[in-house]
């Protein structure tokens, strides 16, 4: 080969294309800034907290010990039965509870009502509202001393004097349920109007020339049709309310006397009242491992749904 061609090829070659990347190096890059950020605030955080479940490690006291189980045996033999129990106490109230408020009001509003848009509208207020003005509101109804419900009550002569509704055992589980019911109601009858909004109408009206009544027609044509969304959005609702804190915390921080202390309130308390990370973490473990039981439920539901 002479100089010149050598040359020429040289010259050619400085001036070829790029290289391309492909299609899946492309999305991998795209990825990566959102990988980074779950990685940094969500996989780490969790993992470093968990890990401290086997550990016996104080939020003052620098350095920690490994314990084993020891830190989730004590939890499981102290703690835990009675938090499992007021944890699926509130859970399945708030989920129940605002099921059938927004069921009845979502049956209410798919009906050719006057202003039926205006009151859906108006019904959503309660869900827009932050959980810590949710908790304050409450908090004053629910006051001894000058709270309306007492008031009210007083006046239709069902009590004889003020009653703490949020400082005794007996009643501060049911007000705090109260209180998520009232937030909560608006979600599941928008996300059941829209469920009924699919029914066809002709269904309704053929089973009506046939005689069936109203009752019937509930149960024969519009329970089936909108059973999918009725159990996603009860799913749903379950794992939001098992792992919800701010108006428990807020309205009673868990008391009175712990009686209305869940998984995550106490994980709280215990690792920043508490100053006790060990104990927290294996809180939060086996917390964790019950969350992930009805997380599973809830894709396989969904799974089956889109199966059909």
């Amino acid at each position: 080969m002479s100089a010149s061609q050598v040359e020429t090829l040289q010259h050619t070659n400085s001036h070829s294309p790029p290289r391309r990347l492909t299609d899946g190096q492309f999305a991998l890059l795209l990825l990566l800034p959102g990988g980074a950020l779950l990685l940094g605030v969500v996989l780490y955080p969790l993992v470093a907290a968990l890990v401290t479940a086997f550990f016996e490690q104080s939020l003052v006291v620098p350095g920690r010990t490994f314990v084993g189980l020891a830190n989730i045996v004590d939890v499981l033999t102290v703690d835990f039965p009675r938090l499992l129990w007021q944890t699926l106490v509130f859970t399945v109230g708030t989920t129940i509870f605002p099921f059938v408020i927004g069921f009845a009001l979502a049956l209410a509003l798919n009906t050719r009502i006057r202003g039926a848009k205006v009151l859906r509208g108006l019904m959503l207020i309660p869900w827009l509202v932050p959980g810590v003005v949710v908790s304050f509101l409450w908090m004053w109804i629910f006051n001894a001393n000058y709270g309306v419900l007492n008031a009210l009550l007083e006046t239709l002569g069902l009590i004889d004097g003020p009653v703490a509704w949020l400082a005794q055992p007996g009643t501060a589980m049911t007000a705090v349920v109260v209180a998520k019911t009232w937030q909560s109601f608006p979600w599941m009858m928008v996300m059941l109007l829209a469920g009924l909004q699919t029914v066809p109408r002709e269904l309704h009206e053929a089973a009506e020339m046939d005689g069936a009544g109203t009752v019937r027609r509930f149960f024969s044509i519009t329970l089936p049709q909108v059973k999918g969304i009725v159990g996603l959005v009860l799913l749903l609702e379950l794992i939001w309310n098992f792992q919800h804190f701010d108006i428990i915390y807020v309205l009673t921080g868990g008391g009175p006397a712990g009686a209305t202390q869940t998984f995550a309130t106490a994980v709280y308390e215990t690792a920043f009242h508490g100053f006790d990370l060990g104990h927290a973490g294996a809180l939060g473990l086996l917390w964790m491992v019950l969350l992930m039981g009805l997380v599973v439920v809830y894709i396989r539901f969904s799974e089956k749904g889109e199966g059909k």
